[in-house]
């Protein structure tokens, strides 16, 4: 069934990325509506929004993708995800690769699942609430562990009251110098989207504070796109 969204559902959008001094672009392929959001002077860096059909299996009708061109480094990899979606995918990447006997992970697995065996989880959270709706993982404990201290543990806790209910698909990570942002939305609304904004502005200002402090690799860069985009990528960006 094809994504279908009115005119009154694009608009308040439309008129919140003119006064950003973003461009705003309506898409309509096979798989139905959808819009992109360019913010090339962001003052973070280059930021691309895009709304419309999933890109991943694991959401269902429509999903919001964000990609923040940070100039992090390279080896500078963490990730919070939904815990309940988090059990799902460790559940499907433990059965492929057992049914099938396969040793090692290929690169047509998406990050967020192959990243589930890869790397350690946060184990010492600061916030109960955060701990019991989402996982934690990176290339280090310790990076991970210092990516959520503070504003982004609080930012999220509120986040799981009504922004994003238990069960509700949600991603977001730090890859090739991006953040990326990956969010079950079956319809574009604007008060989410400003919501999810907060979220991941957070998330990249604490990226940005931890990255002035990651001095040495901790573990090697993967090379694969994480969120194709299905719009041509924002500058500085490769995603």
């Amino acid at each position: 069934m094809k994504l279908r969204t009115s005119a009154s559902q694009w608009k308040p959008v439309a008129d919140w990325a003119a006064k950003r001094g973003a461009q705003f672009t309506l898409e309509d392929d096979e798989a139905g509506d959808g819009c992109s959001i360019v913010e090339p002077q962001n003052h973070l860096g280059p930021l691309l929004i895009e709304w419309g059909p999933p890109q991943r299996d694991y959401v269902q009708g429509a999903e919001l993708r964000m990609r923040w061109d940070l100039k992090l480094k390279s080896d500078l990899q963490v990730m919070v995800i939904e815990r309940s979606l988090m059990d799902r995918l460790e559940g499907q990447v433990f059965e492929a690769y057992t049914d099938t006997l396969q040793t090692r992970i290929d690169t047509d697995t998406p990050e967020e699942m192959r990243w589930l065996v890869m790397f350690p989880r946060l184990e010492q959270w600061s916030g109960k609430v955060v701990k019991q709706r989402f996982g934690a993982l990176g290339a280090s404990p310790e990076m991970i562990q210092e990516w959520l201290a503070g504003a982004l543990t609080d930012v999220l806790s509120l986040a799981s009251q009504d922004l994003v209910p238990a069960g509700h698909p949600f991603v977001m990570l730090t890859q090739r110098g991006n953040l990326y942002l990956r969010h079950q939305m079956p319809e574009i609304d604007l008060t989410q989207l400003q919501g999810l904004m907060r979220v991941a502005e957070v998330a990249a200002r604490e990226a940005l504070s931890l990255n002035k402090r990651v001095t040495e690799p901790v573990w090697a860069p993967t090379d694969t796109s994480t969120f194709p985009s299905s719009t041509p990528p924002a500058p500085g960006s490769g995603a």
